[in-house]
C-alpha cells in the first residue's frame, strides 16, 4: 500500500458535495492513507447536500497541521462555512506554508481564498467563483485539474478521476 503511514486531514461542514468529500477518501484509504475528519464538533454527523453523511474524527482547535502530510477541502456549500473558522484558515495557511499538498474542488477554492494563499497560484474551480478565484489573484483555467506546485484544484464531481489521479501523484512526490 503505497500511503501506509500517512495521514491526511479533509475538512467537512453541513452541505459538502457528497461525492466531492468521499470519492478522494475512499481513493486515499484504498491506497493505505490514514484520513480523518475534522468539523466545527467532533463526533457530529454532518449531511451531505444529497443526504450522504461523515461524522468528524475530531473538531477543528484540536488539529495539529503538523501530524498530517495533506489536506482535501472538499465542495458544496460547506466552504462558505468552514472559511469562517480560524483554525481551518490557519490549517490552510500552515499547509502551503510548509508545501503539503492541498486538494481542493468546486466552491472549495473560498477557503484558500479566504486563507490568503492564492496569490500568484494557477487553479480551477467550479466556473461560479472563477471571478473571486481572479480577484484573489489566482490565474483561473477551466479545466478538469490544475496541478501548480503541491495545490491541486479542479471543478466539479465529473472530473474526480483527474483530480484524484493528480492528488495521488503529488501526494506521492512528497
Amino acid at each position: 500500500m503505497r500511503f501506509s503511514g500517512k495521514k491526511i486531514l479533509s475538512f467537512v461542514h453541513e452541505d459538502f458535495e457528497d461525492l466531492e468529500l468521499w470519492y478522494p477518501i475512499h481513493r486515499l484509504r484504498e491506497e493505505g492513507a490514514t484520513v480523518h475528519l475534522a468539523g466545527e464538533d467532533a463526533n457530529f454527523t454532518y449531511k451531505g447536500k444529497y443526504g450522504v453523511t461523515a461524522t468528524s474524527d475530531f473538531q477543528f482547535q484540536d488539529i495539529n497541521p503538523n501530524d498530517y502530510d495533506a489536506l482535501l477541502v472538499p465542495g458544496g456549500w460547506a466552504p462558505d462555512k468552514l472559511r469562517r473558522f480560524k483554525e481551518v484558515i490557519e490549517i490552510v495557511q500552515h499547509m502551503e506554508e510548509n508545501q503539503k499538498p492541498i486538494g481542493q474542488i468546486c466552491h472549495a477554492g473560498w477557503v484558500l481564498i479566504s486563507a490568503k494563499i492564492l496569490n500568484g497560484k494557477t487553479v480551477t474551480s467550479t466556473p461560479g467563483i472563477r471571478d473571486d478565484m481572479e480577484n484573489a489573484g489566482a490565474k483561473w483555467l477551466d479545466e478538469p485539474v490544475v496541478v501548480d506546485g503541491h495545490l491541486v484544484s479542479s471543478r466539479r464531481p465529473p472530473d474526480l478521476p483527474d483530480y484524484m489521479r493528480e492528488f495521488i501523484k503529488v501526494l506521492e512526490d512528497k
